[in-house]
Parts: structure tokens; C-alpha cells; sequence
């Protein structure tokens, strides 16, 4: 943990940016690319977007947005708007024009940054005419076209505000002032705007951080992407909060991860399941040198014991975490420590983060003894300021004690760790009996053949609903659905064993490497003869 002479723990994201050039000097801080900057660089680049953000008329609680994938213009350019006292938007890249539309009118952002071309495409033509007109302007991170801005210049703008208003305007920032508002990713109806301060960001980061152990000079592979609470905070920002290089990694390839973990020395890989697996699957995994590894974390699906025991004896890990949380607790729920065995690592999400409380409720609003599901609730510092003007849906989700209702199904054990059970929109009955998705994946994960597994309730006129699996095999193995329904059946309850098995060679994935489920559904949906 930071020295506790440090003030800026619990202030403002500027004051740690201003702190970490102090104390990490000339060391590197951000490696992108071919583009290297120190943290004293860092903390001068941040300050000139400010500058830039002030020319550019942005004002104190403006909401910016920023379209692009990961990368240390990202990253600059967020320090530099916090910097200024506007309040970050992170968009999709996998959104389309119609749905940056939607959040540009909802959040009310009045500038947006926007990488240019990128998946064969330049992203701003898909920005709709109203869209623009809502604009102050559109800033291109690299090679703009028409009347779009380039980033560089924009930056260069700011050159003619004094140091001095700079610092004024930064001297009005607050630790309870909002830093960014990130919007869910709307499974129940319009995606809402989580509202989140300074202060909690950073005293969240910090103790994620010191419960994980990342460490000074660790080079941190960042691979989720930055528009998601994961990687912004717990890749990005951690890595200046400790000393740590950050490397952002612009889309998802297992080939390329292993490579960059060979050639760059990656000791910190922090991502979903799905990133592991993919490592794992990579038929040439055992050409790589992945000794370098040191910690990875991971979380936000099921984990199986298999899993965290391949990453230490196949790749190489010497620590393996697992943790839980949401956007709307700043992604700071529960989290695994690096000295947890590997049983509590694989089958817990760990105990709740320091001055926060985990609970499980039941559906009369009671709480339950350990050992019982039910809904998890989460109360303390963590806790979203509100959903950005939707009062209602707020009093929903926090109730008047001040407990955030999360949706989640979960277990205490009797030593605090969470072991989170499903979404209660994903539990599905079959015969009266609750099934839970991410019990029989964790099962079904046990199954020799088995790299990646994804379940599913689906209608049946006898059972009510029953589960259909959706798995990738692993490199050079071989199973039949009749087979993998045969060991379900020896290794589960007959009431959890999936009635139908889909052999694939991939899975719906989104940005965060959760499979889509979804889309999964959908997909059966236009198939003739399967309902969903």
C-alpha cells in the first residue's frame, strides 16, 4: 500500500497523476505502439489536454466522450478532461451510429473523441447529421477526415492557456465531484449512466490493487478495453496509482497476447475467463515464452478450478486471482486475495473490499444465514452516486438502507467469500428446480475435452425449460455431444444436466470477452424448430 503521507489517495484523480510523476520520476509509465512516456511526461501530456479541453470551451461537469479502442491518446486524453473537471463518457467501439446517437442525446456529451480508421471503417461516418449538430466538434485521434479535427492540433490549441488557469481550473476539482459516467450495458431496457466521484474511484482502485498486489514496475498487459470500468481502473489507472508500465493491447488475439507477452515482458495480465482460455487453446502455446508471468486476475464469469490451475502450470502465472463486481459499485464488489488457495480462488469471487459490506438477501428483503442463495447486495463507499437523471431507476437499484441491489445470485461461506451463482435473469426452472448457468459450466469446465463452455435455458413443453451447452473443444481433443451429455449425467444432478450440446468453434464474444448470450438465444430464435 502507498505511503500514507500521500494525500491524493482520496482526492482526485489529477492529484494522482501530479503525485505519481513526483514520487516514479523519469520511469516509464505508458508503452504504446512505438510510443513511450515517462510518468513526468505523463503528467505534462495530461495537463496540456487540459489546457486543450479549456480552449476548446469545455467547462467544469462537461460530458466528454471518447469512441476508440484502447491506447494512450485514450488514455491521455481522459486524464487531461478529468483534469479540467469535465466528466468522462466511454462509448463502445462495437457501438453503431445509431447507438453513440442515442448516447451523445441521453448523456447530454458536448464533445466527442473519436479513433478514425479502425475495422475497415472511419468510425465518425457513422456519426448521423442530428448527432453532429449536438457537437461542439468531432477530434480524430489519427487521420481525420472532412471537416473532423485532428487530435494533434487540438492538443496544440491548449498551448495558448496560461499555466495558471490551469491549475485554477484543476484547483476546483473535488474528491465528490464525478470523474466519469459509464453507461450499463442496458440487458433490461435503455443502458443507464452510472455516476461515479473521484474519491471513490481512486480509494476503490487502491484497495483492489493492494488485495491483488500489483506491484512497482510490474508491465501490465491492459486487453480489456478502457471503455469498460475494468480496464480504465483496474489496468490504466492502477498502473499509475503503482509504479506499474501500462501497455495497452488494441484488440483481442490469442497469438498476439502470447507474442507480446514473449517479446515485452508482461508480468500482469488482468481480464475475463475468456482470455485465459483463448491462451490456453492457442495450438502453439507451448512455442511461447510466457515466464514472465506473474499475476493474473481475473472475474465477471465462472471460473474453474481447471482453469486457474492451467494458468499456473500452462502458462506459468505464479499468482492467479478472481474477483467480482459491477458498474454501478465501480467494479469493486468482492476480490480473491493472492495468498487464497486455489479452491477459494476458483469457487469464490473472495471476500468484500475493504469499508464496503456483501450480503445476501432473500426475496422478502430478510438476510440469509451463510450457506443460502440470494440476491447479493453491496453497501458502502463504492456505491454509485445514482443513475445520470433517472431518479427512479436509482430508489430500484438502492434501496433506502443504502444497499445496491445487483441482480446477482450468490453464497456466503462462513469466511466471507461470495460465491456468486448466476444473474437472476439467467437462471432458468427445469421441473421446479432452479438452475443456475454458471454452476454447470463450472461443472461441465471439469470435462477433459472441454476449453470453453456456455449454457442456456431454452423452453420445453414437459419440463418447462431445460439447458442447452454451447462448447469449444480444446486443441487435439475430441467428444461427442453424446458423450459430453453422458459425463454431464455421471458428474451433475440429472435436473442440471443440458438436454442438448452444440459443438462449436467459436462463441458470440462481446468487448469485455463474456460470451453473448444473448445472441445465443437470437440465434436459436431464427432457427426452425427451436424455440427460445
Amino acid at each position: 500500500m502507498i505511503a500514507e503521507d500521500d494525500q491524493w489517495r482520496f482526492t482526485t484523480i489529477p492529484a494522482l497523476c501530479a503525485r505519481a510523476a513526483r514520487v516514479y520520476g523519469d520511469r516509464l509509465a505508458v508503452e504504446d505502439a512505438g510510443m513511450t512516456l515517462s510518468f513526468v511526461e505523463l503528467d505534462a501530456m495530461r495537463r496540456r489536454m487540459a489546457k486543450a479541453m479549456m480552449a476548446a470551451g469545455v467547462e467544469k461537469g462537461d460530458r466528454v466522450m471518447i469512441w476508440a479502442p484502447n491506447g494512450w491518446r485514450w488514455f491521455v486524453t481522459a486524464l487531461g478532461l478529468v483534469s479540467a473537471g469535465a466528466v468522462l463518457v466511454p462509448a463502445s467501439t462495437r457501438f453503431k451510429g445509431g447507438e453513440i446517437a442515442d448516447l451523445v442525446k441521453r448523456s447530454g456529451t458536448s464533445l466527442l473523441f473519436s479513433v478514425g480508421d479502425f475495422l475497415d471503417r472511419y468510425y465518425p461516418d457513422q456519426l448521423k447529421p442530428d448527432t453532429r449538430a449536438r457537437l461542439r466538434e468531432v477530434v480524430v485521434f489519427e487521420g481525420p477526415r472532412g471537416g473532423d479535427r485532428d487530435w494533434e492540433a487540438f492538443l496544440a490549441a491548449g498551448d495558448e492557456i496560461s499555466d495558471a488557469d490551469q491549475a485554477a481550473r484543476e484547483a476546483t476539482v473535488g474528491p465528490d465531484d464525478l470523474c466519469d459516467m459509464l453507461f450499463t450495458s442496458g440487458t433490461t431496457g435503455y443502458p443507464k449512466g452510472v455516476m461515479y466521484a473521484h474519491r471513490q474511484c481512486l480509494r476503490g482502485i487502491d484497495g483492489w490493487a493492494t488485495r491483488v498486489g500489483i506491484r512497482e514496475h510490474d508491465r501490465v498487459l491492459v486487453i480489456p478495453p478502457f471503455f469498460h470500468a475494468f480496464g480504465y481502473r483496474c489496468g490504466a489507472i492502477v498502473s499509475m496509482m503503482r509504479g506499474a508500465v501500462l501497455i495497452p493491447h488494441l484488440t483481442y488475439d490469442a497469438e498476439e497476447i502470447l507474442r507480446r507477452v514473449q517479446d515485452s515482458g508482461i508480468t500482469v495480465i488482468p481480464g475475463p475467463p475468456a482470455v485465459f482460455h483463448g491462451m490456453l487453446q492457442h495450438p502453439g502455446l507451448a512455442a511461447f515464452d510466457t515466464r514472465t508471468l506473474r499475476l493474473g486476475v481475473t472475474g465477471g464469469a465462472s471460473v474453474p478450478d481447471v482453469l486457474v490451475r492451467r494458468m499456473r502450470e500452462d502458462l506459468g502465472f505464479e499468482g492467479v486471482v478472481s474477483g467480482y463486481g459491477l458498474t454501478e459499485c465501480g467494479g469493486f464488489g468482492t476480490m480473491c486475495d493472492a495468498s487464497d488457495p486455489d479452491a477459494v480462488i476458483a469457487r469464490t469471487a473472495g471476500r468484500a473490499m475493504p469499508d464496503t459490506q456483501v450480503r445476501i438477501m432473500g426475496a422478502d428483503g430478510a438476510f440469509v444465514p451463510d450457506g443460502e442463495p440470494g440476491e447479493v447486495v453491496i453497501r458502502g463507499y463504492s456505491v454509485m452516486k445514482g443513475y445520470f437523471e433517472d431518479p427512479v431507476a436509482t430508489r430500484e437499484t438502492i434501496d433506502a438502507d443504502g444497499w445496491l441491489h445487483t441482480g446477482d445470485i450468490g453464497v456466503l461461506d462462513a469466511n466471507g467469500n461470495l460465491r456468486i451463482e448466476d444473474r437472476l435473469k439467467d437462471m432458468y426452472i427445469t421441473g421446479g428446480f432452479n438452475c443456475y448457468p454458471a454452476e454447470i459450466e463450472r461443472i461441465l469446465s471439469g470435462h477433459p475435452a472441454i476449453g470453453v463452455v456456455s449454457v442456456i435455458g431454452v423452453p420445453d413443453e414437459r419440463l418447462g425449460e431445460v439447458g442447452r451447452a454451447f462448447v469449444i473443444l480444446r486443441p487435439g481433443k475430441t467428444a461427442s455431444e453424446e458423450e459430453i451429455i453422458a459425463w454431464a449425467r455421471a458428474n451433475m444432478a440429472n435436473f442440471k444436466c443440458p438436454r442438448a450440446v452444440e459443438i462449436r468453434t467459436s462463441l458470440p464474444m462481446s468487448a469485455q470477452g463474456k460470451v453473448q448470450k444473448q445472441r445465443l438465444r437470437e440465434e436459436l430464435a431464427g432457427r426452425v424448430g427451436v424455440a427460445v
